[in-house]
Order: structure tokens, then sequence, then C-alpha cells
């Protein structure tokens, strides 16, 4: 059974910086596709990054080009999404989501493609 835990989070003041781990059992995620997503209070949830199986390539939605960076390490079995200068409008609960297909940069957003979701991590951004 693939397990997936986000952690990480935590109550953060605007600009300031996090960085989320997601770990896994059960699986090697070198062999994953992966996406980021997060959910914001009151609103549906929004893929923000992703690392394409198929292509190798690391993606970001528009509205966090340049602050989120995605990263990994395959030795510990984890994948990473760095936040740089946190905004009010980052505070949501962050979730790690593994494709154990290939996974097409365009197929990124859709949350039906992932087939193992972690529990989430709460990010809270005070101004």
């Amino acid at each position: 059974q693939v397990q997936l835990v986000e952690s990480g989070g935590g109550l953060v003041q605007a600009g300031d910086s996090l960085t989320l781990s997601c770990s896994a059992s059960g699986a090697t995620l070198a062999y994953f596709g992966i996406g980021w997503f997060r959910q914001a209070p009151g609103k549906e949830r929004e893929w923000v990054s992703c690392f394409s199986s198929r292509d190798g390539g690391v993606y970001y939605a528009d509205s966090v080009q340049g602050r989120f960076t995605f990263s990994r390490d395959n030795a510990k079995n984890t994948v990473y999404l760095r936040i740089n200068s946190l905004k009010s409008e980052d505070t949501g609960v962050y979730y790690c989501a593994a494709d154990k297909g290939p996974l097409d940069y365009s197929d990124c957003p859709q949350e039906d493609e992932y087939d193992f979701w972690g529990q989430g991590t709460q990010v809270t951004v005070s101004t």
C-alpha cells in the first residue's frame, strides 16, 4: 500500500519561506509522476506544481511561478515544495499526489489522474 505523508506546514508570516515535504512508503517516488495541490478555505483544490514522469520536467501553475520550487531527494524517497515570499493567498492545505502511470504535463492539474494522495499539511500565512 502506497502512503504519502506531507509535513512542514505551519503558521508563518507574509514574506517568509517554507519548505513542504512529501514522503512515501510502499513505493519509490522516483518512478511516479508527482503533483502538488492546495486548497484554500472555501475554495476548490487547485494544482500548483508537478513533476512529469513522461518528460522529466517540472511545471508550475502561473499563479505560483517564480515563488514555488519543486525538488526531490530520491535517497529519502521524498519530494519537496519550497514556497518563497509567502502571501496570505497561499494559506490552505497542501497535498501531494502520485501518479503510477506516465504523467503528462497536460494532465498535471487533473486530480483524477493521480492514484495516491497524502492527507495534507496546513499552511497559514499571517499578515
